[in-house]
Protein backbone atom coordinates (compact mmCIF):
# COMPACT_ATOMS: atom_id res chain seq x y z
CA UNK A 1 0.00 0.00 0.00
CA UNK A 2 2.96 2.03 0.68
CA UNK A 3 4.44 1.88 -2.63
CA UNK A 4 1.26 2.50 -4.22
CA UNK A 5 1.14 6.04 -2.21
CA UNK A 6 4.26 6.70 -3.28
CA UNK A 7 3.60 6.44 -7.29
CA UNK A 8 0.16 8.04 -6.40
CA UNK A 9 2.77 10.81 -5.36
CA UNK A 10 4.73 10.88 -8.26
CA UNK A 11 2.21 10.98 -10.68
CA UNK A 12 0.63 13.97 -9.03
CA UNK A 13 3.39 16.26 -9.04
CA UNK A 14 2.57 19.02 -11.80
CA UNK A 15 4.47 19.00 -14.93
CA UNK A 16 7.11 21.77 -15.44
CA UNK A 17 6.98 21.32 -19.62
CA UNK A 18 3.94 22.77 -20.56
CA UNK A 19 2.62 23.61 -24.60
CA UNK A 20 1.42 26.99 -25.64
CA UNK A 21 -1.96 26.93 -26.63
CA UNK A 22 -1.01 28.63 -30.01
CA UNK A 23 2.41 26.20 -30.22
CA UNK A 24 3.92 26.26 -33.99
CA UNK A 25 4.31 22.84 -35.87
CA UNK A 26 8.11 22.49 -36.96
CA UNK A 27 7.38 19.44 -40.20
CA UNK A 28 10.80 19.36 -41.16
CA UNK A 29 13.74 20.76 -39.21
CA UNK A 30 16.79 21.91 -41.27
CA UNK A 31 18.91 21.27 -38.04
CA UNK A 32 20.21 24.11 -36.74
CA UNK A 33 20.76 23.92 -32.80
CA UNK A 34 21.62 27.44 -31.10
CA UNK A 35 22.09 28.25 -27.13
CA UNK A 36 21.84 32.05 -26.59
CA UNK A 37 23.29 32.56 -23.19
CA UNK A 38 21.60 29.61 -21.24
CA UNK A 39 21.38 29.23 -17.61
CA UNK A 40 19.77 26.34 -16.12
CA UNK A 41 19.03 25.43 -12.13
CA UNK A 42 18.09 22.06 -11.32
CA UNK A 43 15.83 23.35 -8.18
CA UNK A 44 14.61 26.81 -9.98
CA UNK A 45 10.78 25.63 -10.33
CA UNK A 46 8.29 26.66 -7.69
CA UNK A 47 5.29 24.42 -5.75
CA UNK A 48 5.89 20.62 -4.82
CA UNK A 49 8.97 19.14 -6.60
CA UNK A 50 10.10 15.04 -7.08
CA UNK A 51 12.59 16.30 -3.75
CA UNK A 52 9.35 16.45 -1.95
CA UNK A 53 8.35 12.50 -2.33
CA UNK A 54 9.93 10.64 0.36
CA UNK A 55 11.95 8.10 -0.45
CA UNK A 56 14.05 5.53 1.87
CA UNK A 57 17.45 4.02 1.88
CA UNK A 58 19.90 5.52 -1.11
CA UNK A 59 17.20 6.92 -2.98
CA UNK A 60 17.55 10.34 -0.28
CA UNK A 61 20.33 10.67 -2.40
CA UNK A 62 18.21 11.19 -5.80
CA UNK A 63 16.35 13.45 -4.10
CA UNK A 64 19.31 15.58 -2.60
CA UNK A 65 20.63 15.58 -6.06
CA UNK A 66 17.11 16.92 -7.76
CA UNK A 67 16.62 19.55 -4.85
CA UNK A 68 20.41 20.82 -5.77
CA UNK A 69 21.74 20.13 -2.47
CA UNK A 70 23.53 17.20 -3.08
CA UNK A 71 26.23 16.75 -5.79
CA UNK A 72 25.48 13.92 -8.20
CA UNK A 73 27.36 10.97 -7.73
CA UNK A 74 29.52 11.34 -10.74
CA UNK A 75 30.13 15.10 -10.33
CA UNK A 76 33.72 14.96 -9.83
CA UNK A 77 36.37 15.75 -12.73
CA UNK A 78 39.11 13.22 -13.01
CA UNK A 79 41.33 14.66 -10.36
CA UNK A 80 38.33 14.47 -7.63
CA UNK A 81 37.61 17.83 -7.96
CA UNK A 82 33.85 17.87 -7.28
CA UNK A 83 31.68 19.55 -9.89
CA UNK A 84 28.79 20.75 -7.79
CA UNK A 85 27.20 23.92 -7.85
CA UNK A 86 24.43 25.22 -7.76
CA UNK A 87 24.06 26.42 -11.67
CA UNK A 88 24.05 23.16 -14.07
CA UNK A 89 24.73 25.44 -16.97
CA UNK A 90 25.78 28.90 -16.67
CA UNK A 91 25.83 31.53 -19.68
CA UNK A 92 26.27 28.44 -22.51
CA UNK A 93 26.24 30.01 -25.98
CA UNK A 94 27.23 28.23 -29.05
CA UNK A 95 25.92 27.23 -32.60
CA UNK A 96 25.82 23.91 -34.70
CA UNK A 97 24.63 24.54 -38.40
CA UNK A 98 22.79 21.95 -40.03
CA UNK A 99 24.32 18.89 -40.48
CA UNK A 100 27.52 19.47 -38.57
CA UNK A 101 28.90 17.65 -36.01
CA UNK A 102 29.59 19.22 -32.32
CA UNK A 103 31.65 16.87 -29.58
CA UNK A 104 30.88 17.81 -26.22
CA UNK A 105 33.94 16.87 -23.79
CA UNK A 106 35.05 17.74 -20.54
CA UNK A 107 35.56 16.30 -16.54
CA UNK A 108 32.02 14.08 -15.20
CA UNK A 109 29.57 16.57 -13.86
CA UNK A 110 30.63 19.37 -15.98
CA UNK A 111 26.95 19.69 -17.69
CA UNK A 112 27.32 18.11 -20.77
CA UNK A 113 23.96 15.51 -20.19
CA UNK A 114 22.63 18.43 -18.75
CA UNK A 115 22.71 20.38 -21.86
CA UNK A 116 21.65 17.67 -24.00
CA UNK A 117 18.05 17.21 -22.26
CA UNK A 118 17.47 21.18 -22.92
CA UNK A 119 18.00 20.43 -26.84
CA UNK A 120 14.37 18.17 -26.95
CA UNK A 121 13.01 20.29 -24.19
CA UNK A 122 13.25 17.51 -21.73
CA UNK A 123 13.83 20.81 -18.98
CA UNK A 124 13.58 24.82 -19.85
CA UNK A 125 16.54 26.73 -19.49
CA UNK A 126 15.94 28.77 -16.07
CA UNK A 127 17.20 31.76 -18.39
CA UNK A 128 18.51 32.42 -21.63
CA UNK A 129 16.88 30.58 -25.08
CA UNK A 130 17.29 27.21 -27.03
CA UNK A 131 16.41 27.83 -30.86
CA UNK A 132 15.82 24.94 -33.58
CA UNK A 133 16.25 26.89 -36.80
CA UNK A 134 16.25 29.99 -35.46
CA UNK A 135 12.69 29.00 -33.41
CA UNK A 136 12.71 29.11 -29.49
CA UNK A 137 11.65 25.66 -28.38
CA UNK A 138 9.12 26.80 -25.78
CA UNK A 139 6.98 28.11 -28.80
CA UNK A 140 7.20 24.70 -30.74
CA UNK A 141 4.51 22.08 -30.16
CA UNK A 142 6.29 18.94 -28.22
CA UNK A 143 4.82 15.97 -30.52
CA UNK A 144 6.28 17.79 -33.74
CA UNK A 145 9.65 18.54 -31.47
CA UNK A 146 10.19 15.03 -30.64
CA UNK A 147 9.49 14.25 -33.67
CA UNK A 148 13.13 16.15 -34.78
CA UNK A 149 15.22 14.34 -32.45
CA UNK A 150 16.52 11.07 -31.75
CA UNK A 151 18.18 10.00 -28.73
CA UNK A 152 21.03 7.38 -28.38
CA UNK A 153 21.91 7.11 -24.09
CA UNK A 154 24.67 4.73 -22.37
CA UNK A 155 21.96 3.43 -21.20
CA UNK A 156 19.59 1.51 -24.12
CA UNK A 157 15.86 1.45 -22.70
CA UNK A 158 14.58 -2.03 -23.74
CA UNK A 159 11.64 -3.31 -22.52
CA UNK A 160 10.27 -7.13 -21.08
CA UNK A 161 8.72 -7.39 -25.37
CA UNK A 162 9.98 -8.61 -28.48
CA UNK A 163 12.86 -7.32 -30.44
CA UNK A 164 9.80 -6.35 -33.16
CA UNK A 165 7.90 -4.33 -30.25
CA UNK A 166 11.03 -2.71 -29.23
CA UNK A 167 12.17 -1.46 -32.06
CA UNK A 168 8.58 -0.54 -33.37
CA UNK A 169 8.22 2.30 -30.32
CA UNK A 170 10.41 4.07 -32.35
CA UNK A 171 7.54 3.94 -35.43
CA UNK A 172 4.52 1.76 -34.55
CA UNK A 173 3.35 1.37 -38.15
CA UNK A 174 7.04 -0.19 -39.09
CA UNK A 175 6.50 -3.55 -41.08
CA UNK A 176 8.56 -5.99 -41.28
CA UNK A 177 10.84 -5.16 -44.45
CA UNK A 178 11.26 -1.55 -42.68
CA UNK A 179 12.45 -3.09 -39.28
CA UNK A 180 14.94 -5.53 -41.54
CA UNK A 181 16.03 -2.63 -43.44
CA UNK A 182 16.80 -0.38 -40.12
CA UNK A 183 18.66 -3.34 -39.04
CA UNK A 184 21.05 -3.90 -41.51
CA UNK A 185 22.22 -0.57 -41.16
CA UNK A 186 22.40 -1.25 -37.30
CA UNK A 187 24.59 -4.38 -37.85
CA UNK A 188 22.20 -5.83 -35.57
CA UNK A 189 19.67 -8.01 -38.36
CA UNK A 190 21.88 -10.93 -38.87
CA UNK A 191 22.27 -11.62 -35.42
CA UNK A 192 18.84 -11.09 -34.73
CA UNK A 193 17.92 -13.90 -37.92
CA UNK A 194 20.04 -16.36 -36.28
CA UNK A 195 18.14 -16.56 -32.94
CA UNK A 196 15.39 -19.11 -33.05
CA UNK A 197 12.42 -16.81 -32.64
CA UNK A 198 14.08 -13.98 -34.86
CA UNK A 199 12.09 -10.71 -34.41
CA UNK A 200 9.66 -11.93 -31.78
CA UNK A 201 12.17 -13.20 -29.20
CA UNK A 202 11.45 -11.60 -25.82
CA UNK A 203 14.58 -9.63 -24.50
CA UNK A 204 13.77 -9.58 -20.92
CA UNK A 205 13.87 -7.19 -18.20
CA UNK A 206 15.64 -4.32 -20.09
CA UNK A 207 17.35 -6.39 -22.48
CA UNK A 208 19.23 -8.45 -19.63
CA UNK A 209 19.49 -11.35 -22.59
CA UNK A 210 21.44 -9.16 -24.73
CA UNK A 211 25.26 -8.29 -24.56
CA UNK A 212 25.72 -4.31 -24.53
CA UNK A 213 26.77 -4.40 -28.00
CA UNK A 214 23.67 -5.54 -29.22
CA UNK A 215 21.67 -3.11 -27.28
CA UNK A 216 23.39 -0.48 -28.43
CA UNK A 217 22.81 -1.80 -31.92
CA UNK A 218 19.15 -2.11 -31.29
CA UNK A 219 19.17 1.73 -30.06
CA UNK A 220 20.44 2.93 -33.39
CA UNK A 221 17.98 0.59 -35.47
CA UNK A 222 15.38 2.59 -33.37
CA UNK A 223 17.05 5.84 -34.42
CA UNK A 224 16.83 4.84 -37.82
CA UNK A 225 13.15 4.06 -37.81
CA UNK A 226 12.68 7.44 -36.29
CA UNK A 227 15.00 9.41 -38.89
CA UNK A 228 14.72 12.41 -36.85
CA UNK A 229 17.04 15.20 -38.61
CA UNK A 230 18.86 15.78 -35.01
CA UNK A 231 20.55 13.11 -33.36
CA UNK A 232 21.84 13.28 -29.57
CA UNK A 233 24.36 10.59 -28.67
CA UNK A 234 25.63 9.86 -25.47
CA UNK A 235 28.91 7.35 -26.15
CA UNK A 236 28.80 4.22 -24.37
CA UNK A 237 31.98 4.38 -21.60
CA UNK A 238 31.59 0.31 -21.13
CA UNK A 239 33.90 -1.94 -22.77
CA UNK A 240 33.11 -4.15 -25.72
CA UNK A 241 34.91 -6.88 -27.81
CA UNK A 242 37.22 -5.31 -30.89
CA UNK A 243 34.42 -7.08 -32.94
CA UNK A 244 31.30 -5.17 -31.46
CA UNK A 245 33.50 -2.29 -31.48
CA UNK A 246 34.15 -2.68 -35.01
CA UNK A 247 30.07 -3.46 -35.65
CA UNK A 248 28.89 -0.02 -33.67
CA UNK A 249 31.53 2.19 -34.92
CA UNK A 250 30.17 1.15 -38.75
CA UNK A 251 26.81 1.75 -37.37
CA UNK A 252 27.28 5.27 -36.04
CA UNK A 253 28.91 6.05 -39.33
CA UNK A 254 25.68 5.56 -41.11
CA UNK A 255 23.69 6.85 -38.56
CA UNK A 256 25.30 10.17 -38.52
CA UNK A 257 25.29 11.11 -41.91
CA UNK A 258 23.19 13.75 -43.36
CA UNK A 259 21.96 14.96 -39.90
CA UNK A 260 22.78 17.04 -37.33
CA UNK A 261 24.62 15.68 -34.53
CA UNK A 262 25.41 16.48 -31.00
CA UNK A 263 27.78 13.63 -29.20
CA UNK A 264 28.71 13.39 -25.83
CA UNK A 265 32.17 11.78 -26.81
CA UNK A 266 34.65 9.77 -25.09
CA UNK A 267 36.34 8.15 -28.21
CA UNK A 268 39.07 10.04 -30.22
CA UNK A 269 37.93 8.79 -33.54
CA UNK A 270 34.78 10.43 -32.63
CA UNK A 271 36.24 14.21 -31.76
CA UNK A 272 38.48 14.23 -34.20
CA UNK A 273 35.53 13.02 -36.95
CA UNK A 274 33.52 16.58 -35.28
CA UNK A 275 33.13 19.89 -37.02
CA UNK A 276 33.20 21.65 -33.57
CA UNK A 277 34.44 20.67 -30.33
CA UNK A 278 33.01 22.28 -27.24
CA UNK A 279 35.08 21.96 -24.20
CA UNK A 280 32.68 22.07 -21.07
CA UNK A 281 33.94 22.72 -17.40
CA UNK A 282 31.51 23.60 -14.49
CA UNK A 283 28.61 23.82 -16.16
CA UNK A 284 30.14 26.23 -19.07
CA UNK A 285 31.67 26.14 -22.13
CA UNK A 286 35.34 27.00 -21.28
CA UNK A 287 37.13 26.68 -24.87
CA UNK A 288 35.78 25.79 -28.66
CA UNK A 289 37.15 24.67 -32.04
CA UNK A 290 39.03 22.06 -33.47
CA UNK A 291 41.27 19.55 -31.81
CA UNK A 292 44.60 20.95 -33.45
CA UNK A 293 43.93 24.36 -32.31
CA UNK A 294 42.25 23.35 -28.63
CA UNK A 295 45.82 21.13 -28.27
CA UNK A 296 48.05 24.33 -29.12
CA UNK A 297 46.56 26.37 -26.56
CA UNK A 298 47.68 23.89 -24.00
CA UNK A 299 43.80 24.61 -21.44
CA UNK A 300 42.12 21.49 -20.92
CA UNK A 301 41.28 20.04 -23.71
CA UNK A 302 44.80 19.47 -23.69
CA UNK A 303 45.08 17.52 -20.39
CA UNK A 304 41.94 15.95 -21.67
CA UNK A 305 43.74 14.63 -24.26
CA UNK A 306 46.38 13.69 -22.66
CA UNK A 307 44.72 11.70 -19.50
CA UNK A 308 42.09 10.03 -21.54
CA UNK A 309 42.06 10.70 -25.54
CA UNK A 310 45.61 10.30 -26.32
CA UNK A 311 45.75 6.03 -25.59
CA UNK A 312 43.59 5.48 -28.58
CA UNK A 313 45.82 6.99 -30.90
CA UNK A 314 47.98 4.23 -30.03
Amino acid sequence: MVSFERVFEVIDLPVDIVEKADAQTIKKARGEIRFEDVTFVYDSGNGKQLSDVHRYGSMDNVAGVLSGKVAAADDEDQSGRSQARRNALEDVSFCVEPGQIAALVGPSGAGKTTLTYLIPRLYDPTSGVVRIDGKDLRDLSLESLSAQIGMVTQETHLFHDTIRTNLQYAKLNAGQKELEAACRVANIHDFIQGLPDGYDTIVGERGFRLSGGEKQRLALARVILKNPRILILDEATSSLDSQSEALIQDALEKVMADRTNIVIAHRLSTILAADMILVMDRGRIVESGAHDDLLQKGGLYATLYETQFRKDAN
